[in-house]
């Protein structure tokens, strides 16, 4: 594949809720979700060796069911990422997984969304820690080089929302005029923003000065797959359903745009036998690199 050619890349995101020992009413415990949740993923990325998987919610039993689960028939994937509480295995972890026969991982880090982005910290209003994951991989084919972040805003603190998107956007800028400046060919930001797109983070991300642009938008509604909602519940908590999980790409810049957004789909999270795979909707775009 020469460096010209557009490159095909698949991102699926899927807030999977975290293995609680107390499970709300209509909700399954994690064993009883994890096939589900590994049939899905392996399904999806089958046949795209490009793909990332970027996950929420995450507690480190997940994640070795995951990675055991994904590696099923080989040593095909790896993740990035660490447990929020600690910076190691405490907490939920916000992973990117990849596949590093075809990505070369060249950098990663953990940012804490706070006021001490460097240390496992509280920030602003939140009511829990939050962290957004941020990866540079150069794909070892064709060399294109891609900017991947995977975040979980709070779903209590509307300045903390604001501010964490303001922050990553910082990071963005950084990553883009720093130390891989000229190599960056894109930029995609996944994961559960808790923000409709009339809110704060959403619209920090979206706004006419941001460089991401949403993967939705770029097709008109009868190219797009499934459903529109991206938060369901477990039916009964009370909670409004919303779209609150999203996959952003870029960098939209004055020399153009980088990507071409091939496909859209939010995709359901139960079937016949009514299990919820998870109280959120995993969302997928197809897109290709130019």
């Amino acid at each position: 594949m020469k460096q010209h050619s557009p490159l095909p890349i698949r991102i699926l995101t899927h807030n999977i809720r975290y293995a609680t020992s107390s499970p709300f009413k209509g909700e399954r415990p994690w064993p009883e979700r994890k096939p589900l949740i590994l049939n899905q993923l392996r399904f999806l990325t089958r046949h795209n060796a490009e793909s990332f998987i970027c996950l929420q919610e995450v507690l480190h039993v997940q994640l070795k069911d995951v990675l055991s689960g994904l590696n099923s028939h080989g040593e095909e994937w790896a993740y990035i990422g660490v447990g929020r509480d600690d910076g190691k295995e405490a907490g939920e972890y916000s992973p990117i997984f990849y596949r590093p026969g075809i990505w070369k991982l060249e950098k990663w880090q953990t940012v804490w969304l706070s006021e001490t982005p460097n240390v496992p910290s509280k920030g602003w209003d939140a009511g829990s820690i939050r962290i957004v994951t941020i990866g540079v991989f150069t794909h070892r084919e064709s060399r294109k080089t891609v900017l991947a972040m995977c975040t979980h805003l709070d779903n209590q603190g509307t300045k903390s929302r604001y501010e964490s998107a303001k922050l990553i956007l910082r990071k963005i800028d950084e990553y883009l005029h720093g130390e891989f400046k000229d190599r960056i060919s894109g930029v995609f930001l996944a994961g559960d923003f808790n923000s409709e797109v009339n809110q704060e983070a959403y619209k920090v991300f979206t706004d006419a000065t941001s460089p991401l642009i949403d993967t939705r938008d770029q097709l008109k509604p009868g190219d797009r797959y499934g459903n529109e909602i991206t938060y369901t519940g477990f039916g009964y908590e009370g909670e409004p359903t919303a779209r609150i999980d999203y996959i952003l790409v870029g960098p939209r810049t004055e020399a153009g745009f980088p990507w071409t957004v091939k496909g859209y789909a939010v995709l359901p999270n139960r079937f016949d036998d009514g299990v919820f795979n998870s109280d959120h909707r995993a969302v997928v775009a197809d897109g290709t690199l130019d």
